[in-house]
């Protein structure tokens, strides 16, 4: 009771007065109450109209309650029950007559706004969709064509091209769009920036958002005669981006992240990021699309490694020789193509039934992924899919299981059976295979058979991120975006859609790119490495400075802007935290190429490469700038320091960092003689000091002239004539002509008594004598063996006693041993 009666206090206050009846009207006239509203949700009008009868009937039962009171005790307790009685059957009905007008309010509101939708559409869909002339339709289907063929990898792509034309001569607004991108980017026909330019202009008047990113692109770059603006590209790449355009869409999405010329703004990046990741989410299949490589070339030139070709050579040997592994790994290759090979679902087949054959689990998995989704070569076959699936399931394969799992979650050729895809898809979690733990993770993030658990979806997402899947980057993004399960988060949320848009076909420009910087056609790679490099892609923003600092683009003919373009380039990719651009932009910053010099951000950049990336360059470039004092301190242990741990992170350093250790050591010897009386030499004349390099030049060349002058050929003495058998030669005389160079090496290291008496040193000195002409050839001097010929003068005597002394001393000579 009490609460009916404050519902209608509360009414009455908040009641307008044109909407209460008249007290008269009340009743009628036998003084019967007025029934209530019938419960109905289809008439509105009459709704309201009980309800303000009823409220109207309240007030006057009120009024009436007052007059009718007495100061008679009597009087108020006969009153009393009367009024309770009248009042409890109406307020009952308050609390469901204010809920049917309610109700019928929202439906009535509902009910318009969808016809105003359906009306809203009609109109649209037949602005969008006037009647098309033959003429028109045929450059639409010419058109469509065309972009289909170069979509395709292994199509002519000159088909396509021509087909463009005859669409753009029937003044298809696309077509001539997509020719005006060819003669911009060089891509299947020849550069023409100004009719490029003029063409985007042209079709920018007709509101084509295509046209539009091409002129922002111009405006960006500074090429087709249009000088560099970024405000002007700015308004061409918003206005681009809301007619759908995709390129425009990331381009904008990065600028709004990294404040590129507009101020730093998360959500607005999150908008339009988000835009494509789910574009590029709707077209991802069962096989995550072609794999596209990211190549760096400042990394494969410092790095190079082996080239895929040779890889693949190497497998199709073991291959043809009945190999099973490399049979599978060529199907794998084939089967998402690579840097060397084109995708080819063909080959991929005759690879994995060589495999399958031969009782390989892998084989039989990867069989049933060809014929699960089909291509242009294999017709897809549910039947076919699922006997492979499995044979590979029986023998433990994850890729198998996850597939049957797959099969019966979406009921592809048979019954759907979320319990027996959830046991499949945890067998294959359990073993790590990446389709497994993102359909888990996708049944707990939808409660698609199990009960919704965002904290087990998000476990099983990020165990599919670590082997690159587009879809778990793509519902991480969603769950960080909405705080679904977690604290939300816009930069996660943002860094999620972001790889995934990179990931979208449009990321095959990078190939095309590559191959032609492959081919020497460095013009053309350039141009479309700075095109993605406008979208966003680290990777194509360093590889266009990387173009440029090396001097072998021609587009602009100008080496300053080359440096202030490349400069940017390196800038940008050194944002995204890319180590070896962080390192270059330190260089340009030490060097001013393209800016204005400045030793403390050079030094910054390369301390932050050295901490966060460990990049031995880095390091080595600090050290140096500790070593000179280059916008730090100078500080001699901290530059050895850091060269050592540049030597350790990299063994190619070793080289250059031991020759800058050897100078450290010098300057600090240079440093200690300053402290010695010799201090003089370093406060010489002036002359002398302008001067020492001259006097430094002729110091080093009279060293070498000593070099040289000691290490001469040496002109060997000619072979004395041969004596008789029967002539004993004779000793020399003097000891002193006796070379020690004809004493070998281990019998220098051989001590000599200090006790040895005179007959010892005797001896010692009559077997070198004879022995001379035996060590003539020992050494490059022979004195002792000229001494020995010309002793032949000497007594006989002598002669026998200093042929006894030989025998004792070649018996006891440690010279000998």
């Amino acid at each position: 009771m009490k609460v009916a009666c404050w519902l209608c206090i509360l009414m009455l206050m908040v009641a307008k007065p044109g909407q209460l009846l008249r007290a008269d009207d009340s009743e009628n006239g036998n003084g019967e109450q007025l029934q209530g509203p019938s419960r109905t949700v289809t008439d509105p009008p009459a709704a309201a109209e009980a309800q303000e009868v009823t409220t109207a009937t309240v007030n006057v039962k009120e009024d009436q309650t007052r007059a009718a009171t007495t100061p008679g005790e009597n009087d108020r307790k006969a009153a009393k029950p009367k009024e309770s009685a009248e009042f409890a059957p109406r307020t009952k009905m308050l609390p469901s007559a204010l809920f049917e007008r309610l109700w019928n309010d929202s439906v009535m509101k509902q009910e318009k706004l969808k016809a105003e939708i359906e009306r809203l559409e009609a109109q649209r869909l037949s602005v969008a969709t006037p009647e098309l002339t033959p003429e028109q339709v045929e450059a639409q289907t010419m058109y469509e064509n065309a972009m289909d063929m170069l979509a395709k990898p292994r199509t002519d792509k000159r088909v396509a091209f021509t087909l463009l034309r005859k669409a753009a001569a029937f003044n298809h607004l696309k077509a001539r769009a997509e020719l005006a991108w060819a003669v911009l980017l060089g891509h299947w026909m020849g550069f023409d920036f100004h009719h490029a330019a003029d063409e985007f202009e042209s079709l920018a008047n007709d509101g084509v958002a295509e046209a539009h990113m091409g002129l922002a692109f111009l405006y960006s770059v500074g090429v087709g005669g249009k000088n560099v603006s970024q405000p002007q590209a700015l308004i061409h790449y918003t206005l681009a981006a809301l007619g759908d355009d995709t390129l425009a869409q990331m381009a904008l999405g990065y600028r709004y992240l990294y404040g590129i010329n507009v101020p730093i703004n998360c959500e607005k990046a999150l908008v339009q990021y988000k835009r494509v990741a789910k574009k590029v989410a709707s077209r991802v299949t069962f096989a995550n699309g072609p794999v596209v490589h990211r190549v760096r070339l400042l990394d494969e030139l410092e790095n190079p490694g082996s080239h895929e070709t040779e890889i693949v050579d190497y497998y199709q040997l073991l291959a043809d020789k009945g190999d099973v592994q490399s049979q599978v790994g060529l199907g794998q290759l084939y089967y998402q193509g690579g840097k060397a090979i084109q995708q080819d679902h063909q080959k991929a087949l005759e690879y994995f039934t060589q495999a399958a054959n031969a009782g390989n689990a892998i084989g039989f998995a990867f069989l049933g992924k060809l014929y699960l989704e089909g291509s242009e070569q294999i017709k897809a076959d549910n039947e076919t899919a699922f006997k492979y699936f499995s044979k590979a399931s029986e023998m433990g394969d994850p890729v198998g299981q996850s597939g049957l799992g797959l099969m019966y979650l979406k009921g592809l050729g048979m019954p759907k059976d979320t319990n027996k895809a959830l046991s499949y898809f945890t067998q294959a979690a359990d073993q790590g295979w990446v389709d497994g733990q993102l359909q888990l993770g996708t049944m707990y993030f939808t409660g698609n058979g199990v009960k919704t658990d965002y904290k087990l979806a998000m476990k099983y997402f990020n165990l599919a991120t670590q082997s690159g899947h587009v879809l778990a980057y793509y519902n991480l993004g969603v769950m960080h975006a909405y705080g679904m399960g977690m604290l939300r988060s816009c930069p996660a949320a943002v860094e999620f859609f972001k790889n995934v848009a990179e990931r979208g076909r449009w990321s095959t420009r990078l190939m095309h790119a590559y191959s032609d910087y492959k081919q020497n056609r460095i013009d053309e790679a350039y141009m479309q490495y700075a095109l993605m490099a406008e979208v966003g892609y680290e990777v194509a923003q360093s590889n266009a400075a990387f173009l440029l600092d090396r001097e072998e683009v021609h587009v602009f003919n100008d080496r300053h802007e080359d440096l202030i373009r490349a400069f940017y380039y390196w800038k940008r990719a050194a944002g995204q935290g890319y180590s070896a651009a962080q390192v270059k932009l330190g260089d340009y910053y030490y060097y001013g190429w393209g800016t204005s010099t400045d030793f403390e951000t050079a030094a910054a950049l390369y301390r932050k490469a050295s901490e966060q990336q460990y990049n031995a360059q880095a390091m080595f470039n600090l050290g140096y700038m500790h070593e000179q004092g280059l916008g730090m301190k100078k500080d001699w242990h901290l530059a050895k320091r850091l060269y050592d741990l540049a030597a350790e992170t990299n063994s190619d350093a070793k080289v250059p960092v031991a020759i800058a250790l050897f100078k450290l050591q010098m300057l600090a010897k240079m440093e200690s003689i300053k402290e010695t009386p010799y201090r003089f030499i370093f406060y010489l004349d002036e002359n002398i000091a302008a001067n020492w390099d001259l006097y430094m030049i002729t110091i080093l060349t009279l060293v070498l002239a000593l070099i040289m002058y000691t290490r001469r050929p040496f002109q060997q003495p000619e072979p004395a004539a041969p004596q008789p058998a029967n002539e004993i030669a004779a000793p020399a005389a003097a000891p002193a002509q006796v070379n020690p160079v004809a004493v070998s090496p281990a019998a220098a290291a051989v001590p000599i008594e200090t006790t040895r008496g005179v007959a010892d040193t005797a001896d010692q000195t009559a077997s070198t004598s004879s022995r001379g002409s035996t060590t003539a050839t020992e050494g490059p001097s022979s004195s002792s063996a000229t001494a020995g010929a010309s002793s032949t003068a000497s007594s006989t005597s002598s002669a026998t006693s200093i042929a006894n002394a030989n025998a004792n001393a070649n018996a006891l000579d440690p010279t000998d041993l």
